[in-house]
């Protein structure tokens, strides 16, 4: 099935608008773009989507409530409601170092939820 879409590429300031055509696995035509850049992030976005995520963890007995978090890559666009169901059930204790995963594998996609910022543990 041929599918047509535009999309307004994000990649440099211009923010060319790009006419994609697909048929479910390769580009049939693509027009539009003002620069190289523009061709990737056209094709990335019609055949295989993806977004990085942030959001927030809880956190027991922190200084913080929550821990921001965010995804070591990109996530398919098909399964970001997936992952954060996933981080929604996670309850972490402090501390916590910026940088460390928090989630591994996340909804079996090889990509990890890491901390962002440094929650100390108080002492009660």
């Amino acid at each position: 099935m041929i599918e047509e879409k535009e999309i307004t590429c994000i990649v440099c300031p211009i923010g060319c608008r790009i006419l994609v055509r697909t048929d479910e696995k390769q580009i049939e035509k693509l027009d539009g773009n003002k620069c190289k850049q523009g061709i990737e992030y056209a094709i990335n976005e019609a055949l295989d989507p993806r977004r990085m995520l942030t959001t927030s963890v809880l956190v027991k007995d922190g200084e913080w409530p929550l821990v921001s978090v965010k995804s070591s890559q990109p996530v398919p666009k098909n399964k970001v409601f997936q992952v954060l169901k996933e981080i929604k059930m996670v309850k972490i204790s402090a501390p916590i170092e910026s940088g460390q995963k928090i989630i591994n594998n996340v909804a079996n996609t090889d990509i990890n939820i890491v901390a962002t910022r440094t929650v100390k543990k108080i002492m009660k």
